[in-house]
C-alpha cells in the first residue's frame, strides 16, 4: 500500500489531518513534538463511482482503494543538523512514497509559531533540500572513484552532478526541472525531493474566506515544480471535525453550512492518490463492489494481478466496460446481451474507471 507522509512545522495541523484522513487518535496539541513517534493509519480512496455501482449492483460490501497515512513529527530549522527530532525525523519520512506539507496560514495566540505558509515552505524546503545534499555529496565522491575502473557509472555520475548542483543552491528536486531519466537514476538512493508533494494550507474557521488567496499564494511559489506539487486550501479543524459525524447526510449539511461542499479532505486524498500515478479499476456484483490500485500503463495482466496472483498467471482475457457506460445500461449482463463488453488481451492498457472481469485458467 502506498504512503503518504505529512511533514510540516510544529503546530501546523499535521496531527489534526491525520486523525480526520484516518480516524486515528494521534494526539493534536498546541506545543512542539507532541508527534515524538510516527503515527500510521488508512485512509480509504473516495469513489462516487464505485457508489453507485455498488447501488447498481445491490452490493453486500463494499471496498475502496486505500492509502497508508504517516503522521510525522514536526521538523523545524536545523533538523538536517540534529535539532528537533533531527535524523529520527529524515528516517521516518525516507519511507514514504510521497509527501503531503501542512503549511499553517492560520493566526492563534494560544498557538505558538510562524502563522505564514510561505514560511513553513521556506524552513521544510531548506532541510529536506539539505539532508538531500549529504546523501548526495557521500555518493557522488564514491562513484567518481569507481568510475576510474567502471565506465558505466558515467550516466549515474552525471545524475548525481545535476542533483548537487540544484541542492547546493538551496533547491528542491521536484523543483529543479530535472528529466525523468535523471530522476530515474536517483530513486535508488529515496532522496526526500525526489518525489511528489502535495501541499495542504491550513487556515482558521473564521478564515474561509481566504482558502482562495492563501492557495494560490502557495500555488505561485510553487510554480518552477510543474506537475510536481498540487496545492490544496482547507481548514484542518472543520474537516477534522466533520470525519467525525458518521451519518453522511449530516456531514454533507455540516459542510455545506460552511460553504466547504463535499469538503476538502475528498479532493486532498484523490489528489494525492493521483499525483502518484495511481490509478482504479473497479469490480462489481452482488456480493461485492471494489476498486482496485493500478499504476498508469498497466497492462491487463498486471491489473489482474492485483486481484490474486493466479489470476495474472492465468491470464486469458479481460472483459472490460467503462464505469458510466455500464450504469447507463443498468447492469453487467444487460452490457453483456446488447454486446458491449469489450474483449480485451495482454496488450490493453487499463484506464482509469474501467470496469472488468478477468477470464483466467489455472
Amino acid at each position: 500500500m502506498e504512503r503518504f507522509g505529512l511533514v510540516g512545522l510544529p503546530n501546523a495541523g499535521k496531527s489534526s489531518l491525520y486523525n480526520a484522513l484516518t480516524g486515528g487518535g494521534a494526539l493534536a496539541a498546541p506545543y512542539a513534538f507532541a508527534t515524538k513517534d510516527p503515527n500510521i493509519g488508512v485512509a480509504k480512496v473516495p469513489d462516487e463511482r464505485l457508489d453507485r455501482l455498488a447501488v447498481m449492483s445491490k452490493s453486500k460490501n463494499i471496498v475502496h482503494a486505500a492509502v497508508q497515512v504517516v503522521d510525522i513529527g514536526g521538523l523545524v530549522e536545523g533538523a538536517s543538523k540534529g535539532e528537533g527530532l533531527g535524523n529520527k525525523f529524515l528516517a521516518n519520512i525516507r519511507e514514504v512514497d510521497a509527501m503531503v506539507f501542512v503549511l499553517r496560514a492560520f493566526t492563534d495566540d494560544d498557538v505558538s509559531g510562524p502563522d505564514d505558509p510561505l514560511e513553513h515552505m521556506r524552513v521544510v524546503e531548506i532541510e529536506l533540500a539539505l539532508a538531500d545534499l549529504e546523501t548526495i555529496e557521500k555518493r557522488l565522491r564514491q562513484a567518481e572513484r569507481q568510475m576510474k575502473t567502471d565506465k558505466s557509472l558515467a550516466a549515474e555520475v552525471d545524475a548525481l552532478g545535476i542533483a548537487y548542483a540544484a541542492l547546493s543552491d538551496g533547491t528542491p528536486l521536484y523543483r529543479a526541472g530535472l528529466k525523468a531519466d535523471v530522476r530515474e537514476l536517483l530513486a535508488p538512493y529515496y532522496l526526500l525531493t525526489n518525489r511528489q508533494v502535495l501541499a495542504v494550507v491550513n487556515v482558521g474557521e473564521n478564515e474561509l474566506d481566504r482558502i482562495p488567496e492563501v492557495e494560490q499564494t502557495v500555488r505561485d511559489e510553487f510554480t518552477s515544480a510543474g506537475d510536481n506539487v498540487e496545492v490544496i486550501g482547507m481548514c484542518v479543524q472543520l474537516e477534522a471535525e466533520s470525519a467525525t459525524i458518521t451519518d453522511p447526510d449530516e456531514r454533507a449539511e455540516m459542510l455545506e453550512g460552511f460553504g466547504l461542499g463535499e469538503g476538502a479532505l475528498f479532493r486532498m486524498v484523490r489528489s494525492a492518490y493521483h499525483l502518484l500515478g495511481l490509478r482504479t479499476f473497479l469490480t462489481t456484483g452482488e456480493k461485492e463492489s471494489r476498486a482496485w490500485t493500478f499504476t498508469a500503463g498497466s497492462k491487463a495482466p498486471e491489473c489482474a494481478g492485483r486481484i490474486h496472483s493466479d489470476i495474472q498467471r492465468g491470464f486469458i482475457r479481460a472483459e472490460v466496460i467503462q464505469w458510466d457506460e455500464l450504469l447507463a445500461l443498468g447492469g453487467w449482463n444487460k452490457a453483456k446481451e446488447v454486446g458491449k463488453l469489450r474483449i480485451e488481451g495482454k496488450e490493453y492498457e487499463f484506464v482509469d474507471g474501467d470496469v472488468t472481469e478477468f477470464r483466467f485458467n489455472v
